[in-house]
């Protein structure tokens, strides 16, 4: 009798169990027990799952990180292509500015104009010249006037098929014939070869010319549009004794920044009458060497 106890009590568990299960499923009585030994069996089963749960925490905190830098370089790679970008717009609508006061120019002159791209510049310091990237394909042509939006730059004094060299107005070979706009008072307007100064020449030390006049092309020579603005006086000194005031200028033109230039044909300037003053006008060697 005491050899069938176990089977005995198997047998009861193995009833029992199945009166449980059907109980469990067609009638709601366990399900207060079920949720105090869900309470009672959570420790185990999270003790159970805690290696698989940490080995997916390090793979995903591996893997954020690898993202993140990844993520990071690339951020930085289009930060440097957008400021790029950045840099490239700034230039130009710069240059767009500058074409716009350009064109702007080109409307108020008379005769054609031409535009052109500045290519280089004379490395020799002694020279002030630029090259241009227009020659005599597009009817450039020699002594042709060269103009900035904001004056005069100088006139071509080399033509070649594709590209021409401008001789500015800042070299100390050139002078040409300007007149104060003020009181209309004409000079002769002489490159130094330093930087943006010029000189006013052979101006009696009474002229009427002052600080902060315009200087403005009076079309003389057939070389320049008349009336166009040339330079600024900065300085006029009167000295004691001297026949002539020392004046000295600045180019209205801003030659250094300028990256493109027109080329323009005047117009011939009507002969100014036989009584009109004659003040501060150049001699006439002066007025032959006028453009050269």
């Amino acid at each position: 009798m005491s050899s069938s106890n176990p089977t005995y009590r198997l047998l009861i568990a193995l009833v029992l169990a199945v009166v449980l299960m059907v109980l469990d499923q067609r009638t709601p009585w366990a399900q207060p027990i079920r949720y105090v030994v869900g309470y009672l069996t959570a420790p185990a089963q999270y003790l159970a799952h805690l290696p698989v749960d940490t080995a997916r925490f390090v793979s995903r905190q591996t893997q954020s990180r690898g993202e993140l830098l990844e993520d990071q370089e690339r951020l930085n790679r289009q930060v440097l292509i957008l400021e790029q970008r950045v840099q490239k717009l700034a230039v130009l609508e710069a240059e767009n500015t500058r074409l716009r006061e350009l064109l702007n120019s080109s409307a108020s002159l008379e005769g054609s104009v031409l535009v052109a791209e500045i290519i280089g510049l004379d490395p020799d310091p002694n020279r002030q010249e630029i090259v241009i990237n227009k020659g005599a394909r597009e009817g450039v042509r020699r002594g042709q006037g060269v103009l900035e939006a904001q004056g005069l730059i100088g006139q071509v004094v080399e033509v070649g098929p594709l590209a021409s060299r401008v001789l500015l107005i800042t070299d100390a070979s050139h002078a040409m014939s300007v007149q104060v706009n003020r009181n209309g008072v004409r000079a002769i307007l002489a490159g130094t070869g330093q930087g943006n100064t010029l000189r006013l020449l052979y101006v009696p030390d009474t002229a009427d010319v002052q600080q902060g006049d315009l200087l403005v092309s009076t079309g003389l020579g057939q070389l320049y549009p008349r009336g166009y603005p040339v330079a600024e006086v900065v300085s006029v000194d009167h000295r004691s004794g001297a026949a002539f005031a020392d004046i000295l200028a600045r180019p209205k033109a801003q030659i250094d920044r300028a990256s493109h230039v027109l080329l323009v044909e005047s117009k011939p300037v009507e002969p100014a009458p036989a009584d009109q003053d004659e003040q501060g006008d150049a001699p006439p060697d002066m007025a032959e060497e006028e453009g050269q």
